[in-house]
């Protein structure tokens, strides 16, 4: 209780009484008595009176503790002193004090219960204290008697756990010591093992250990020896990288790059991994052509081992050459995969990087490894094309080391279709278009096709001379898709893949057609099998000889029609047409009908009870497969296939030559036949004689003088020679008709594969060289059907004794007084000819088919000519009255009648120019001089004798001299 007094007394508290005691600091101050303050308390005071009392005392008695009021109130007496005044003043006061005591009392009784029961808790609150007070005395005392009692057992047990201590990392160190004295076995197994980061990261570990432990004197040898070995892991780590470059695995690769990792050295193994490679390359090229050229040597001879490469693949044998390509190709494969893979982990491993870390000892890391990445990609696709060229480089020498000139054509399109294959793999590769591959394979390809392109033609002039022209049996629905020769265009219509690439299993070709997109050769062959396995087995499965199952290898292939005869395809334009004008070339304006044209149709079956097979010779046959064999060169080696499509349009420009030669070249029949060869057939031949031909009218010993350059000579071919058993003048067969119409007509055939293959070789052909492919179809190939008019113009003119219809018309009287009803014994000689033509037309067609195209040529032309025969005749005639004219229109016109029995072909050709001449003998003077002018397709001497005959009687001889002078004035531009 005493301290909570002084702790009172210390805050300047004071209890009430003292409170109380302090009012008033004057003395004569006076504490109400109990009664007063029972009497105050009793009197009724007015709470409003007594709280007007309080705010009258001033403000300053409430300023501070220290202000003395009774020094105040003396300060306030004025200097002459009243005493009512005074008096009056101090009741004032004292009701102030009185309502200020008033008012404390009030208080002090209504916080009387707070106090006591506050004060209560400070007593409590006493006692608690001098307890604890108490207890902490003897806790003291206590501790200091602990304290006393064990100091000295602590610092004892603190020295022994020093002393321990210090043991325990003795004895680690001398374990560690241990474990790295043993380590130089255990490097030795995980280096056994492959396990290079394992290697390195304990050996790493030894030398940091080593570092930590170097104060001691058997350290220092063992750091030494952990450098050797370290030196000696990247040596095996070298040879581990080199494996890669033939045969790449995902975990071993993985571990040596990890290894080269751990050792900060990842740009260092790239370096030397494209150096690997680089060696492989020559490494694996030098000894597969070693093996090749020792084996086809026979001996043991060393001499080859110390050969450079390139003088090395020189003694490649021909035999050997197709087989040691292809492995040289297989095993590049191997090496170009390895590094497709390499690249392919790279790519991997970037995307599996962790993501930046946000301290600075990461950062910095982070940072290297993306400098070691980027360092890593741009290395990997810069060798890419060194590896390529390394690549192109070797295969270059292997293949302008030995001459190809002299080999035979399927190694020599399989040597196309490897190199083919590898450059589709270079391109995959690294996009390279392989100029260095392309101008060597182009350069042995020239070489090569330069010289079995002129032992071909040598082939197709033998072939020719020896050619009897008999029909080569094939079945209807043969075609050119059929021989094995053109088997890639069935496998893929696309010029722009070779071969080899369309030679996919069916399995591939499923999957390509389901995911609508090709792998490419890595993706393909990335796990197994090699995409230059393929060509040998390919070679075989071709070896089927078409002319062995007649161009088939189904029945089931005779289901389809070759040629449907119900179409107007098979008919060229000139035979639709009434006629083509001998002289002018002119078509005429009328054209035959379609019903014509299919009643014409009928003539082939009527004629022909056999099937509508294709017509073609041995000869044909094998130019197709030739040409099938050419463009196959053409698929695989685009650089040259201009240079093969001239070659194409050579052999087509000497079958067609070779034809026209044999059967349509008649200089007799030729010159009296205007019309027959169109201005561009006749300069097709022109042009082939000149380009193409090789012309014998000089002597053997000035040929080569007069002949040109002796390279121009090499590229010509001799003109071909019909063979002696081919007889053209037996009246019996219709002068060699068959012959005729099997050489004709297969040279048709030709040009319709020509057509056929048009859109396949228009997609080969260079852009700046289509305009010779253009110019080759629409004037040469479209031409073939245009050799039927002279060739059957030789069979028409001498089918029929056109010479002794003239005579029987010159014994004929046409100067006739009367009106006769019967017709002349010329027209039943004419008509008795022409059933016999039909008859042994006949007896062509049962054994060989003629087409309808082929009888309407023949029918045209023997109408033709005997129509002009008539006019000729008519010409004859010395005098002719109006009843002879009658006879001829007469004559004519029963000659037409039983033509028209013999054959289908509508109109007559050659009809109105027969009946305007017969009619132009009723002209008067000045008609006659109109006719003159506008029909020039009649001769001089036929229009002179319409002047002469007809005229003669009623015009003086100046008209007659006049109209002379016309004739001879259309005649004159024709000399």
């Amino acid at each position: 209780m005493q301290k909570i007094k002084s702790l009172m007394a210390r805050q300047g508290l004071k209890s009430p009484q003292e409170s109380i005691a302090d009012l008033s600091p004057v003395e004569d101050f006076r504490i109400p008595s109990k009664e007063e303050m029972r009497e105050m308390r009793e009197q009724p005071i007015d709470p409003q009176a007594e709280q007007e009392i309080i705010n009258s005392i001033q403000e300053v008695y409430y300023s501070n503790d220290s202000f003395d009021m009774v020094q105040h109130e003396l300060e306030k007496l004025p200097p002459e002193l009243n005493l009512q005044e005074l008096e009056e003043y101090r009741d004032k006061l004292k009701r102030q004090q009185a309502a200020v005591s008033k008012k404390v009392a009030d208080l002090i009784l209504e916080k009387q219960p707070s106090y006591v029961k506050e004060l209560e808790r400070v007593t409590s609150l006493q006692t608690n204290l001098q307890l604890a007070a108490v207890i902490c005395t003897n806790a003291r005392r206590q501790l200091s008697i602990s304290k006393e009692d064990f100091t000295e057992a602590s610092l004892g047990l603190l020295a022994n756990q020093r002393r321990r201590h210090l043991l325990t990392g003795l004895l680690k160190s001398l374990r560690t010591i241990k474990t790295l004295q043993r380590t130089d076995v255990r490097l030795s197994e995980m280096l056994e093992e492959e396990d290079y980061p394992g290697a390195i990261q304990l050996c790493l570990e030894c030398q940091k250990a080593a570092s930590t432990f170097k104060h001691y004197s058997c350290i220092s040898e063992l750091n030494s020896k952990l450098q050797d070995t370290l030196e000696q892991i990247e040596e095996q780590l070298d040879v581990a990288l080199s494996k890669t470059c033939k045969h790449f695995d995902v975990s071993h690769y993985t571990r040596v790059q990890l290894a080269y990792t751990l050792l900060e050295k990842t740009q260092t193994a790239m370096d030397q991994l494209h150096m690997h490679f680089t060696q492989a390359i020559h490494n694996t090229v030098f000894q597969v052509v070693l093996g090749y050229v020792e084996l086809c040597a026979g001996n043991a001879d060393t001499k080859f081992q110390k050969m450079q490469y390139k003088d090395l693949c020189t003694h490649i044998t021909q035999d050997s050459y197709v087989p040691c390509l292809s492995d040289l190709c297989k095993a590049l494969w191997e090496v170009m995969l390895s590094y497709h893979r390499t690249m392919q982990w790279h790519e991997e491993d970037d995307k599996e990087e962790a993501p930046p870390t946000t301290d600075e000892a990461g950062a910095a890391d982070t940072e290297e490894a993306v400098v070691d990445h980027s360092y890593v990609k741009k290395k990997l696709e810069h060798g890419l094309t060194r590896i390529w060229q390394e690549v192109q480089l070797k295969v270059k020498a292997y293949l302008l080391g030995t001459d190809m000139s002299n080999f035979k054509y399927d190694d020599f399109i399989v040597v196309l279709d490897v190199i083919s294959r590898l450059m589709q793999v270079g391109e995959e590769f690294c996009g390279s278009k392989s100029e260095l591959l392309q101008e060597s394979i182009k350069r042995q390809s020239v070489n090569y096709f330069k010289n079995y392109h002129r032992t071909r033609l040598e082939e197709l002039r033998m072939f020719l001379e020896n050619e009897t022209w008999e029909l080569c049996p094939v079945k209807s629905n043969f075609n050119i898709a059929q021989l094995h020769e053109f088997k890639f265009m069935g496998q893929s219509r696309s010029p722009s893949v070779s071969p080899s690439r369309q030679v996919l299993s069916s399995q591939d070709q499923v999957l390509s057609s389901q995911d609508q997109e090709v792998l490419s050769l890595f993706q393909h062959f990335s796990q197994e099998g090699n995409p230059f396995e393929r060509h040998i087995d390919n070679k075989d499965e071709e070896t089927e000889d078409v002319l062995a199952s007649n161009g088939y290898e189904s029945d089931e292939l005779e289901k389809c029609v070759y040629q449907d005869y119900d179409s107007d395809s098979d008919v060229p334009d000139e035979l639709k047409q009434d006629y083509v004008d001998e002289q002018t070339g002119d078509v005429p304006l009328k054209s035959a009908s379609r019903e014509t044209l299919r009643s014409r149709k009928k003539s082939d079956y009527s004629l022909n009870k056999g099937s509508n097979a294709p017509i073609l010779t041995n000869t044909t046959l094998n130019v197709i497969r030739l040409v099938g064999k050419y463009i196959q060169m053409m698929n695989i080696l685009k650089p040259i296939a201009f240079d093969v499509i001239h070659c194409v349009s050579q052999l087509f420009d000497y079958y067609l030559y070779a034809v026209y030669t044999f059967f349509g070249r008649n200089d007799m029949y030729e010159s009296s036949g205007p019309g027959l060869i169109s201005s561009r057939l006749r300069t097709t031949l022109n042009r082939i004689q000149e380009s193409l031909i090789q012309m014998e009218s000089l002597g053997e010993g000035s040929s080569s003088v007069h002949g040109g350059p002796g390279e121009d000579r090499k590229e010509k071919v001799p003109s071909p020679h019909l063979s002696q058993l081919v007889v053209l003048t037996a009246s019996e067969t219709l002068y060699g008709l068959a012959q005729r119409v099997v050489a004709t007509e297969s040279l048709v055939f030709l040009a319709e594969q020509f057509e056929f293959l048009q859109s396949h070789l228009d997609t080969m052909m260079p852009t700046a060289k289509k305009p010779f492919l253009q110019q080759f179809y629409s004037q040469t190939v479209s031409t073939a059907s245009e050799l039927r008019k002279p060739i059957y113009w030789v069979v028409a003119a001498k089918a029929l004794d056109y010479e002794q219809m003239l005579l029987l018309m010159a014994g004929v009287k046409w100067d006739i007084r009367e009106i006769m009803s019967q017709h002349n014994v010329y027209v039943d000689v004419l008509l008795k000819e022409f059933e016999e033509f039909n008859k042994r037309l006949g007896d062509v067609s049962r054994h060989v088919r003629v087409p309808l195209p082929v009888s309407n040529v023949l029918w045209e032309h023997c109408i033709r000519l005997a129509n002009r025969t008539l006019v000729e005749g008519y010409g004859n005639v010395k005098k002719c009255s109006n009843e002879g004219r009658a006879l001829m229109q007469l004559d004519f016109q029963q000659f037409l009648m039983k033509l028209e029995k013999l054959t289908d072909m509508r109109p007559i050709p050659d009809k109105d120019f027969v009946e305007t001449y017969i009619k132009a003998y009723y002209l008067t003077e000045n008609d006659m001089e109109q006719f003159i002018k506008n029909h020039r397709e009649y001769s001089m001497k036929q229009l002179a004798n319409l002047v002469n005959v007809c005229l003669g009687s009623h015009i003086n001889k100046k008209a007659r001299q006049k109209l002379l002078a016309a004739i001879d004035d259309i005649d004159r531009p024709k000399r």
